[in-house]
């Protein structure tokens, strides 16, 4: 008897499911502060050249004569965003020679930042700014890659040692890595240990997903797939939370780190996965967690129900490379990975833009956290009701809209409008977690079953990839300064998105249809046969 047929017995999410769930919950709310974590803990505040010879400078302005002083020795920008540069001082031919016509420009090695927003952060403290300003992107980028290795190796360890030990695992490298990043003491080491939190950090995450969703009852994985991502918004609202009261990255950096300590009783409190067990050949261990599974389901489970076994749910094998084996299945499967990068991309790169839609920094990043509750309603609301296509497409069209249109409020007008600045960048948020807890529904319904799981692996992978790539459009708009340079990261998430959102309507629709097993049924799904279109071809002819 399948697994699927003991929880339909069990109850497909009964009182012990219900506690296991939400206790695999809890980490995605750690694991949504630190995949944005470095959004605050390497924003680059504003800043400016220090004056050399005035130690007590500071950047915001303190007398007329510190005034006087700045408009000396620091350049005008030519950025109509700024109004003093950030990267050149003028410096005398000689000392106390202060005739502006003996001045020299000259690129700076020492900066003032302003404090309102953040006291310290990793950036202003180790100085990651005009020629070094591309390390914050490249140090986001190591982490997202990360959290790709992540996935592979610990995707690969859960399957190996079991969910429950592999869990323990990125639990306990988790802690350790992150608070020893809080005291980094310089960009490499803090890189590194980024990149093991990544790994790490997701990696948790992933086996949460799978433990939960082998646990509750075909019925239930939709919603349930679906409501962990809420878990990961609430992370990010406690974030927000934290770098308002906290103000300083390593502060921030430890309020995210402190309840991973809570985790390490998952060992004695989350058990394994009955279905890994079983596909293990370890049919005793998974008979007393079903035992004890209908004892608190208060359930009276038949002792032939036991006779589980996992035969009826293999079928033959497929590799990744089969589903670009034929044209259809080419097309398909580049239209869902280029989705899913744009998705990913989209997502994590207008929170990275938070700090340049101007108004408050964490104000903005709340407001982009706490919308994605609706987001998630809005999709568990529809997803039936609509289909996964129309809704996806919606979803990515919509966010890219709201997106491209920033550009007029941003070129066109002034600081009194930046509201509506931001709130498009909300609607694009929305759009992008609306489609990110689709696309896990409808990727998973189109890959046949051979090749489901490298599907969505590789699917996964792919979408790590743009969130490596989020940093770099994200800061694309420093490279260019001015208005447009502000606007232009979401007018790249915006065209992507609407080119992606646009593109998923070339594929089935997968609502109420049986799902494909092996490639030939890929092929063949949500396609007509001959015999279909020759009883549409009658009953058009008719209706004329």
């Amino acid at each position: 008897m399948k697994f699927d047929d003991i929880l339909y017995h069990l109850g497909e999410f009964g009182r012990y499911q219900k506690r296991l769930y939400i206790l695999l919950c809890l980490p995605a709310i750690s694991v949504g502060g630190f995949m944005m974590g470095l959004v605050l803990t390497m924003e680059t505040p504003k800043h400016r050249c220090k004056i050399p010879f005035y130690p007590n400078d500071t950047y915001e302005i303190q007398s007329t004569y510190h005034q006087h002083l700045v408009n000396l020795t620091i350049p005008k920008s030519d950025d109509e965003t700024l109004e003093y540069s950030q990267c050149h001082i003028y410096v005398s031919s000689g000392a106390g020679n202060l005739n502006p016509a003996n001045f020299t420009r000259e690129k700076c090695t020492e900066w003032v930042y302003e404090t309102s927003e953040f006291k310290s952060t990793f950036t202003s403290e180790h100085n990651l700014v005009c020629d070094d300003a591309l390390l914050t992107s490249h140090a986001k980028m190591i982490f997202y890659f990360g959290v790709l290795v992540g996935d592979l190796v610990f995707g690969v360890l859960a399957d190996t040692i079991g969910r429950k030990k592999a869990l323990y695992v990125t639990f306990v490298i988790l802690l350790a890595s992150a608070f020893g990043v809080c005291w980094a003491p310089e960009f490499i080491s803090f890189v590194i240990l980024q990149f093991i939190i990544g790994a790490a950090n997701h990696g948790a995450f992933m086996i949460c997903c799978v433990l939960g969703l082998e646990m509750v009852g075909p019925s239930k994985r939709v919603w349930a797939g679906i409501v962990i991502h809420a878990f990961f918004a609430l992370g990010l609202v406690y974030l927000a939370g934290a770098g308002y009261l906290l103000r300083d990255w390593q502060y921030i950096s430890l309020a995210v780190a402190g309840p991973c300590v809570f985790y390490l009783s998952y060992w004695w409190i989350v058990p394994e996965s009955p279905r890994w067990l079983i596909s293990q050949g370890r049919e005793s261990e998974a008979e007393d967690i079903i035992r004890k599974v209908a004892k608190v389901n208060k359930v009276k489970i038949d002792e032939k129900l036991l006779k589980v076994s996992d035969d009826d749910d293999k079928s033959s094998e497929g590799r990744i490379w089969h589903l670009f084996s034929n044209r259809v299945m080419l097309v398909r499967t580049l239209i869902l990975f280029f989705n899913w990068a744009i998705v990913s991309m989209m997502y994590y790169g207008v929170t990275m833009h938070a700090g340049n839609m101007g108004g408050d920094f964490y104000l903005n990043f709340f407001l982009l956290a706490v919308v994605e509750f609706p987001a998630y309603s809005l999709a568990i609301f529809l997803l039936d009701r609509i289909g996964r296509k129309k809704l996806h497409c919606s979803f990515m069209v919509l966010g890219g809209l709201a997106c491209l249109s920033t550009i007029f409020p941003v070129l066109f007008g002034d600081k009194s409008i930046q509201p509506l600045t931001l709130a498009l960048a909300i609607v694009g948020k929305i759009g992008s977690a609306g489609a990110f807890g689709v696309v896990y529904v409808f990727s998973a319904e189109l890959f046949p079953t051979v090749v489901r799981n490298a599907g969505m692996g590789a699917s996964s992978c792919i979408a790590r990839v743009g969130g490596m790539l989020a940093p770099y459009v994200a800061s694309s708009g420093d490279l260019v300064g001015g208005k447009f340079g502000q606007a232009l990261p979401l007018v790249i998430f915006g065209a992507a998105s609407v080119t992606a959102g646009l593109l998923c309507l070339l594929l089935p629709e997968t609502l109420n249809k049986k799902l494909p097993e092996s490639i030939e049924d890929g092929i063949k799904f949500g396609r007509a046969t001959e015999k279909e279109k020759e009883e549409i071809s009658i009953s058009k002819s008719t209706k004329l």
